[in-house]
């Protein structure tokens, strides 16, 4: 099978999951893995579609329907993490990493975090973020929840010093999970 990686971006409105869906199924591809959201009036989504190659350009073919209601862009899957070849020894894999991330909203946080992570070579795999109101401080609250995968050449012990050394920097809440 060959692995297809959809984005997906329009305004939102009942139906655009479905209209995706149908074109997927109608041409022969599976719905695997998604990510779909509503942020501000637009819809934004990435899916995992996985399809025989000989009907691929088929179904990308097929998504160019959607134009006008969303913009769908079709890119190629790479292999998943841990289909390495065999004989690659455990402890080379990456390691999964969580932060938590909770704090007084302000321009910055996931510029930092993520500059500290990237220094350090870890990969994001997901991340989400929302803001919300604080009603007992009269503020907002940023809280963010990130799984990544860090090197095994990596030491944790220094990238979570380093972490929790920004954290009271920009005064926000990091609790890390390996």
């Amino acid at each position: 099978m060959t692995t297809l990686v959809l984005t997906l971006v329009g305004d939102d409105r009942a139906g655009l999951v479905a209209a995706v869906a149908d074109i997927v199924g109608n041409h022969g591809g599976n719905w695997e893995n998604s990510q779909l959201a509503e942020l501000a009036g637009a819809f934004a989504g990435i899916v995992e579609v996985s399809v025989s190659p000989e009907r691929a350009d088929e179904l990308r073919a097929a998504l160019s329907v959607l134009d006008g209601l969303l913009e769908v862009t079709v890119h190629p899957g790479a292999a998943a993490p841990g289909d390495e070849p065999a004989g690659d020894p455990a402890a080379s894999r990456p390691r999964p990493l969580t932060l938590q991330v909770l704090g007084n909203d302000h321009p910055g946080i996931v510029r930092e975090i993520s500059a500290v992570l990237g220094t350090h070579g870890v990969s994001i795999d997901r991340m989400s973020t929302q803001t919300r109101d604080a009603a007992m401080y009269g503020g907002r609250l940023f809280e963010a929840t990130v799984h990544a995968r860090v090197p095994a050449s990596v030491d944790l012990a220094e990238l979570t010093g380093e972490l929790e050394r920004l954290a009271t920097e920009i005064h926000v809440d990091v609790t890390l999970e390996a």
